[in-house]
């Protein structure tokens, strides 16, 4: 996918509410998994197509965001709909933190490892 944005996008996983009116004016809602964030919009991935242009309200669990669809393209597991957010609004992450958030800029740390553990029911053998 082609960037759009001039900010950095943060990863993000978290299933939010994606609210819209259709074509003929009638309020849909679905799930959506939030995908990206930075600091003037997000991309989320949806079961529908939301046409471009569109107004949007996105509920997550620490509130709502308005926006505005730049975007909307099929990739084989479903639409990645890009949002601008409206109204000045900026995202920072003391106002809302997705509950899976990633820096790809950031290096990652090798995990520590862990002691051997028998599972339930059995024995180590050594």
């Amino acid at each position: 996918m082609r960037e759009r944005r001039a900010e950095d996008r943060l990863l993000c996983a978290e299933l939010v509410e994606v609210i819209w009116d259709n074509n003929s004016g009638r309020e849909q809602r679905k799930v959506a998994n939030l995908e990206d964030i930075s600091p003037n919009g997000i991309c989320l991935q949806t079961e529908r197509a939301i046409t471009v242009e569109s107004s949007v309200t996105v509920r997550c669990r620490q509130g709502e965001f308005t926006g505005t669809v730049r975007y909307c393209l099929f990739r084989g597991i479903g639409y990645f709909v890009g949002i601008q957010f409206t109204g000045g609004v900026k995202w920072c992450t003391q106002e809302y933190e997705p509950e899976h958030l990633l820096d790809p800029q950031l290096p990652v740390r090798e995990p520590r490892p862990q002691p051997a553990r028998a599972a339930r029911g059995l024995r180590l053998v050594q």
